[in-house]
């Protein structure tokens, strides 16, 4: 029995060398030896038992998280020791996922804190597991993670349609990810209200900068021409030919009230402008009428409907073909093609090309002598009631300009 048991755990030579011996020997040798083997056998065995107790406690740690624990391998031979240098290999391979997990979600903290937007993730149970500060200034409490997303006021944003705005302020987003193996749900809140208000203020200021400059120019000869027509109110202070300056002077005053008339319709123009009509509308004869009035060349393309304000486009290519035509250019072409969800159409020319960007759509901006810088202002409005986009640019790799328009495809 004894002889099988260290057979079994596979003595080391000392030992098996006992075993050989007390087989041969004379039975007053025996018991001796026995009972040397058994302790040797014993000595191992609890030697062995203690080595895996270390294998065992690392594994426990790993899996606890903490992998700064490190065996001594010198400490083994063998098989155990190659299994220590392994396990020492695996906790800092585990030791540097954990430094780059904690890195990478440090610098998502300070993302998170930077953005202005709300970012807060839910689980399936509805639970926060996710929230960045302006989340919490959004709910008007701190959040804890694990509180209910319900009760802080975000229910209603983790299912219906998104994107959509909430409150007439907030651009809802939604997304989905895992967190450890779970689903989440993603909702990011905007606040485009903010940024609408600045744009509007923006615009506003543009266009009071440029009614004023308007309105200037129209009064300040008012206000010279009547200081002269005071002064002929007094006899002792009339010319030989007053009575002609006092023709010249009234003349000058309704020419300038009139040019004011014609500028502030032109703004209730802008104004007023009514929302499109829509109904199917073909896109090669609406191109190609247009086209006509200026006696430009249509490079067709493919036969294409959708739903547009079939008069308020055409006065957009009218404006547009006038403006490449008056650009002092020799050719001028018109086109349109189907890009993945829109039709864009493109007059180019091979003018001047376009010098002030930044004001090109600033309502009463103009460039042209007798211009009224409201055409491309009313155009983009008119394209943008459409869902659409109008861009005008100055060509890539050649002389002139490209005005496009981007209007949606019927869904």
């Amino acid at each position: 029995m004894i002889f099988g048991r260290v057979a079994a755990i596979a003595l080391p030579p000392a030992l098996a060398c006992v075993a050989v011996a007390y087989v041969h020997a004379p039975g007053w040798v025996v018991v001796p030896a026995l009972a040397l083997s058994g302790a040797i056998g014993y000595a191992v065995d609890t030697q062995r038992e203690k080595r895996l107790r270390t294998v065992t406690s690392v594994l426990a740690a790993y899996r606890a998280g903490d992998y700064a624990i490190r065996p001594r391998a010198s400490a083994a031979d063998g098989a155990l020791a190659e299994v220590l240098v392994e396990l020492n290999g695996l906790g800092d391979l585990l030791r540097g996922h954990r430094l780059g997990e904690l890195e990478a979600w440090g610098v998502l903290r300070k993302v998170m804190a930077e953005i202005d937007a709300v970012i807060v993730a839910v689980d399936g149970a509805g639970k926060v597991r996710l929230a960045n500060d302006a989340a919490a200034r959004f709910a008007k409490r701190p959040i804890e993670i694990g509180a209910d997303a319900g009760a802080l006021g975000f229910g209603e944003l983790v299912t219906g349609d998104a994107p959509r705005t909430v409150d007439e302020r907030w651009e809802l987003r939604r997304g989905t990810f895992r967190l450890a193996g779970e689903p989440q749900t993603l909702i990011v809140l905007a606040d485009v209200g903010r940024a609408l208000r600045e744009r509007e203020r923006d615009a506003w200021r543009k266009i009071i900068r440029v009614m004023g400059h308007e309105i200037n120019n129209s009064l300040s000869p008012i206000r010279s021409i009547a200081d002269t027509l005071a002064a002929l109110a007094d006899p002792a202070k009339r010319g030989e030919d007053w009575e002609s300056d006092l023709k010249d002077g009234l003349a000058i005053v309704a020419r300038r009230a009139e040019s004011l008339g014609r500028f502030m319709d032109t703004y209730a123009k802008l104004a007023r402008l009514p929302p499109p009509t829509l109904v199917p509308v073909a896109i090669g004869p609406l191109v190609t009428k247009a086209a006509a009035l200026s006696s430009v060349p249509v490079t067709a393309g493919p036969e294409v409907t959708l739903p547009a304000d079939a008069d308020q486009l055409e006065q957009v290519l009218i404006n547009l073909l006038k403006n490449a035509v008056e650009a002092k250019t020799a050719d001028v072409q018109v086109s349109w093609k189907v890009d993945p969800g829109v039709v864009a159409i493109e007059v180019v020319d091979d003018g001047p090309g376009v010098a002030d960007t930044k004001n090109l759509f600033t309502p009463f901006f103009t460039t042209k002598k007798g211009g009224s810088g409201i055409g491309l202002a009313l155009s983009r409005q008119i394209v943008e009631a459409h869902g659409g986009r109008l861009t005008l640019e100055s060509r890539t790799g050649a002389a002139g300009a490209v005005a496009r328009i981007e209007l949606p495809l019927a869904d």
